[in-house]
């Protein structure tokens, strides 16, 4: 079940966000590795955009990577996450996106786990576990 789309002026997002959410999630910045607090985490729940509270990942998805970040083989439904190409700093990816918000989360990558093979390396900052 897909939810509404949140529109918000960068004022508002401004107040709402941390200064580091905010580099994150609005201006595509990220975490250093191995900074986040959901990194190393295991727990079992759910993975919740920290702009609007959607739902994005579920912990069963979860996997160590050894990146740094937390990384995930699938979102917790196909419409939790956008996609958009990114050619910044010199590299060609993938950027995944909060399907409500539009929020950077991280990339998806092609070297993942069975059964999807995919990676979604997520920064912490983004993120809250219920």
């Amino acid at each position: 079940m897909s939810k509404r789309k949140v529109h918000k002026t960068e004022e508002e997002w401004r107040r709402e966000l941390s200064p580091e959410e905010f580099q994150v999630c609005r201006l595509g910045g990220t975490e250093p590795a191995f900074s986040g607090d959901y990194g190393m985490t295991l727990k079992e729940g759910v993975y919740h955009c920290v702009a609007c509270g959607n739902e994005l990942f579920d912990a069963k998805a979860k996997f160590d990577s050894g990146t740094g970040w937390p990384s995930f083989f699938e979102p917790i439904r196909p419409d939790a996450v956008t996609y958009e190409r990114d050619t910044s700093h010199g590299m060609d990816r993938i950027e995944v996106r909060c399907g409500v918000c539009d929020s950077h989360l991280g990339h998806v990558f092609e070297d993942g786990p069975e059964p999807t093979g995919k990676r979604y390396c997520i920064n912490s900052v983004c993120l809250e576990h219920d």
